[in-house]
């Protein structure tokens, strides 16, 4: 068989950036490829790894390889156009995998709903559910948890395709056979665009669910129960617009289960309920953001509550004393100091923890995995992320906070060109899609961020009112405001770096996807004298037609979020549109679209170019008949960053 070391480094020899505008292709093309290496995970008992990696044509693959002498056992692949989507160790020598079906990067990859079992080596390999399977069943299914009391058994939960409203059934299926044990239904809906978690004891038994309800205006239900086999019953529940306690993983032994709530606060906080008693204690708090759990590992799985990560104005966290699992916490403590200012994390660890597989990544370096002896104290290099980057020297991106004209504090993601002075640049305003409980943040990298600022802008994304991590009330500050407040907040920002003699007042330019694509064309319409161009990519421009095209409006649950995030009032949808209001524009329009988008179909796009066209308005114009929500084809978004830093240069100059 062949060999295989993981770790795989491609030197980057491209000189720096010239301080001008000319295009930088080869940089275009290290930046347009997607991540290599996605997940790396190392076997129970420490023999083996397996990594997820994108190959040539796209698609996702699983790599297994023995530790011992780096050597590849096994290589699985899809069918064409499926990818690797999900996988984990079952025991020491099987892993269950999932596939999924990728469309454009702002899309999340559709799951087959199949779950595959192998061996290590690639042998004995089953598809345990779905069409393909030896049942035959036509359901979607997906594990809910790996069973270490029955390390040849997951459980797993599945539901009809057919049905438009279906129940969860949970099963402990065997992963060598497919025979299944029924393990009761659970009591509530998967309506469509909407999720059922469920949560496992360290018993292994299902004792809380969490659901959405549409027919009563997206409310969240969580119900629980005390045992197997006994009646559920409802725990707590909270209207869309209310604060409420978000379930994650229920303590070893006990009837605690840990969760992220604001109810009693703001931000979300690290709560802890007690399901006997069904009351919840808040055990930590950040004023300003949301806090994320840090928890131990045992046996392969999370264990003890022992801190919580957080993100204010840098990459953070902080550690309980006096918890018991004190050595791990050491040692996390001590693998966060080795990557200051990085997210750290573990992906997965062997049955006594003498081995770990460590992710680190931030908005300034590819994201790197390394794997941690602790016996021989040695931190190893086992795979880079995008190796070809590895060794790039990145524009620097940073955290700043200023203040709204009405008080608020607004975070924003700042990237600036290398090599020179922050005095008098070209900006480029980069809000964010979503728009609701998205964020912009240090953990990863923003190409669109980083292209832009390689070729010499400063580039500034805006976490405005209406964005998530920074509490509910900040939240729901941007509902029916899309294009009055929220816009206000991007400005703001933008005059704040002016004021600060960073950027050029007569050199200002703004683009986003999405919700951004929008926000870029609405602050061309707020702000006609502040930008010099406007570039919208998939972007909504016509408030109403969100009502009448899309996968949103098919749903009842998405109808339920239009109406609670969009203006009541045709009127006010009209004036805070875009496409209504075209003749406010001074500054030339960039348009991009994805013929294939179902999330903001072309129809935007069309009417926003059939209007400035029949104004005579200055318009570039990109159109690719099979993308979607988003460009998936590296070479597809090289074109599009030509293109527009050829926009961006024409219409800002040196």
């Amino acid at each position: 068989m062949k060999r295989f070391i993981l770790l795989g480094l491609i030197a980057l020899t491209s000189s720096s950036v010239a301080q001008s505008f000319e295009i930088n292709d080869e940089l275009l093309e290290l930046y347009a490829r997607p991540s290599q290496y996605l997940d790396v995970k190392i076997s129970p008992g420490g023999d083996y790894l397996a990594a997820t990696s994108r190959t040539e044509k796209g698609t996702v693959q699983l790599t297994v390889i023995a530790i011992d002498d780096n050597e590849i056992l096994r290589i699985t692949q899809g069918r064409e156009g499926e990818s690797v989507a999900s996988f984990n160790w079952a025991n020491d020598e099987r892993l269950i995998f999932s596939m999924a079906r990728e469309v454009g990067p702002l899309e999340t990859p559709a799951a087959t709903g199949e779950i595959f079992a192998m061996d290590a080596d690639g042998s004995n390999q089953i598809i345990l559910t779905g069409p393909r399977s030896k049942s035959g069943e036509y359901v979607f299914a997906q594990v809910v948890d790996y069973l270490p009391q029955e390390p040849d058994a997951v459980m797993i939960y599945q539901r009809s395709f057919t049905s438009q409203e279906p129940y969860l059934d949970l099963y402990t299926i065997k992963i060598d056979s497919g025979r299944k044990r029924s393990e009761g239904r659970i009591p509530l809906r998967a309506y469509r665009n909407t999720n059922v978690s469920v949560i496992l004891d360290s018993d292994g038994v299902s004792r809380m669910v969490v659901g959405v309800d549409p027919e009563e205006d997206n409310k969240t239900v969580i119900l629980g129960r005390d045992g197997a086999n006994q009646e559920w019953y409802e725990v707590t529940s909270y209207a869309s617009d209310e604060g409420g306690f978000v379930p994650l993983r229920m303590l070893p032994n006990s009837d605690q289960v840990v969760g992220l709530s604001n109810s009693k606060t703001d931000t979300r906080s690290l709560s802890v309920m007690d399901l006997s008693e069904r009351q919840e204690t808040v055990l930590a708090t950040h004023p300003n953001v949301d806090l994320l759990p840090i928890m131990s590992i045992k046996d392969g799985r999370a264990n003890e509550l022992i801190g919580a990560a957080f993100e204010y104005a840098t990459i953070d966290s902080f550690f309980f004393a006096d918890v018991e699992d004190a050595d791990y916490s050491r040692l996390l403590q001590s693998l966060m100091a080795t990557f200051p200012e990085q997210a750290v994390g573990i992906t997965s660890a062997t049955r006594d923890n003498s081995k770990l597989i460590v992710s680190v990544s931030s908005a300034n370096k590819s994201p790197s995995f390394y794997m941690f002896d602790r016996s021989a104290g040695k931190l190893v290099p086992v795979a880079e992320s995008r190796p070809w980057l590895a060794k790039h020297k990145f524009p620097k991106t940073e955290a700043i906070i200023y203040e709204s004209r009405d008080g608020r504090e607004i975070q924003a993601i700042l990237t600036l060109p290398k090599d020179q002075e922050a005095e008098n640049l070209p900006l480029i305003l980069l809000p964010h899609g979503g728009p609701h409980g998205v964020k912009d943040s240090l953990i990863g990298i923003d190409s669109d961020a980083k292209v832009f600022a390689e070729h010499g802008y400063a580039v500034l994304q805006p976490n405005f009112r209406g964005s998530g991590g920074f509490g509910r009330e900040f939240l729901e500050a941007g509902y029916k405001n899309w294009g009055t407040t929220m816009i206000d907040d991007m400005t703001d920002g933008v005059d704040y770096l002016i004021d600060q003699g960073m950027v050029d007042p007569d050199r200002v330019c703004v683009y986003g996807a999405s919700y951004g694509g929008y926000a870029a064309l609405q602050s061309g319409v707020r702000e006609p004298d502040k930008y010099q161009c406007i570039v919208g990519f998939v972007g909504v421009y016509d408030l109403d037609l969100m009502f009448e095209e899309g996968d949103i409006p098919q749903a009842l649950a998405g109808r339920n979020y239009l109406n609670r995030v969009l203006p009541a009032e045709a009127e006010e949808r009209k004036a805070q549109s875009p496409l209504h209001n075209v003749e406010k524009l001074k500054a030339p329009v960039f348009i991009i679209q994805g013929g294939a988008d179902r999330r903001v179909p072309e129809t935007h796009a069309f009417r926003l170019r059939d209007a400035l066209k029949e104004r005579n308005h200055p318009y570039e114009w990109l159109y690719k008949e099979d993308e979607g929500h988003g460009f998936f084809l590296p070479e597809n978004n090289i074109e599009r960053w030509q293109k527009m830093l050829a926009f961006f240069a024409k219409h800002l100059g040196e």
